[in-house]
């Protein structure tokens, strides 16, 4: 168990949003032995507490034509780094940043429409970052695996 402070019923219902976030308060209901009441006020308190965060659809870049679909590891001087994230947090290209361990202090993810516009990116946003030590760019050419939050 990752989480504590979750009782088995709240694992339940976390489990079957993961599957499935569509499932309605009855569905959800039937598959635990809760009412749709019970298993809505549930959810409004794991919402609350910040344990579920949002609902959300997730498109998968690989299945548009051409969009590109890229990791950079940037490293950086300390004193920048404030700096870079919110340099990257305006562009609406980055889909993910992440502070990280180890030489690369950034992890960021981007998505594309077109290996010009990865250039574009690279050129014009990427390699002017100020402060940057370091910079890989990672191109990813399939999804094999990719598991969305925490598995309980």
């Amino acid at each position: 168990m990752y989480l504590e402070g979750l009782d088995e019923t709240d694992q339940k219902i976390i489990a079957l949003l993961i599957e499935n976030s569509r499932r309605s308060y009855s569905e959800l209901g039937a598959q635990i032995g809760l009412s749709r009441v019970a298993v809505k006020a549930r959810i409004d308190a794991l919402e609350k507490r910040g344990i579920i965060e949002e609902y959300t659809t997730i498109i998968n870049p690989q299945k548009i034509g051409g969009a590109v679909s890229c990791y950079f590891e940037i490293e950086a001087e300390p004193s920048r780094l404030e700096e870079i994230i919110g340099i990257l947090s305006e562009n609406e290209e980055i889909t993910q940043i992440y502070r990280m361990t180890g030489d690369a202090c950034l992890h960021v993810h981007a998505v594309v429409p077109s290996q010009e516009q990865l250039e574009t990116l690279i050129r014009n946003r990427m390699d002017t970052l100020p402060g940057v030590r370091s910079l890989k760019s990672h191109v990813i050419l399939a999804r094999v695996k990719d598991i969305k939050g925490l598995r309980l």
